[in-house]
C-alpha cells in the first residue's frame, strides 16, 4: 500500500514521467502513499533569486556528470514533478527540501571514500578514484551553493 522510490527518477528521462506516474498509481490502493525522493535542479526564478553565476566550471562539472557519471540521466524542476504526480491522479501533499543535509552527506561520503583512498585504488584504479572523488565533491558544492537540491515529494492517491 505504499511506494518508495529513492534515487531512480532521475535515470528515467522526462518521456518516462508520465508512465512512470501512471504505473505507480495504478500499482496502489485506493489510500496508497508514494514517497518520490530525486534530486531537483531550480527553476529560473529560482536561479535569479539565488542569484547563482553560470561559470564554466559549473558547465564542465554538468557536462562530467552527464558524460562520464550518469549519462542519459536528467534532473527535474519539482514543478515538472508535480505536474505529472497531478497529471496520473496523486494529489501532492508535501515536499521536503533536503539541500543542506544532501550536502552533508556527500562531503561523508567524500571522507569516507579518501579515508580508504588506497583500498579503492586496489580494487578498481586511480582514474575510477579520482572520478569518483571530482563526483562526490563537486556534487557537494552543486547542493551547497544551490544548483541542485534533494526533494520529497508525498503523492497520495484518494
Amino acid at each position: 500500500d505504499r511506494i518508495v522510490s529513492i534515487g531512480a527518477f532521475e535515470h528515467f528521462g522526462f518521456g518516462k514521467y508520465d508512465d512512470y506516474f501512471k504505473r505507480t498509481f495504478n500499482s496502489l490502493p485506493d489510500d496508497g502513499v508514494m514517497l518520490l525522493h530525486t534530486i531537483i535542479i531550480p527553476s529560473d526564478e529560482e536561479v535569479k533569486e539565488r542569484k547563482l553565476p553560470l561559470k564554466m566550471s559549473t558547465v564542465r562539472f554538468i557536462k562530467f556528470i552527464l558524460d562520464e557519471i550518469y549519462p542519459g540521466g536528467r534532473l527535474p524542476l519539482a514543478a515538472q514533478v508535480e505536474e505529472h504526480a497531478v497529471k496520473a491522479g496523486f494529489t501532492v501533499t508535501r515536499k521536503q527540501k533536503l539541500r543542506p543535509h544532501y550536502a552533508r552527506t556527500l562531503d561523508t561520503w567524500a571522507s569516507n571514500l579518501e579515508s580508504k583512498r588506497d583500498e579503492a585504488i586496489a580494487i578498481t584504479s586511480e582514474e575510477v578514484y579520482e572520478r569518483f572523488m571530482k563526483y562526490l565533491t563537486g556534487c557537494a558544492d552543486l547542493f551547497r551553493n544551490g544548483y541542485t537540491d534533494v526533494c520529497q515529494f508525498t503523492c497520495e492517491k484518494g
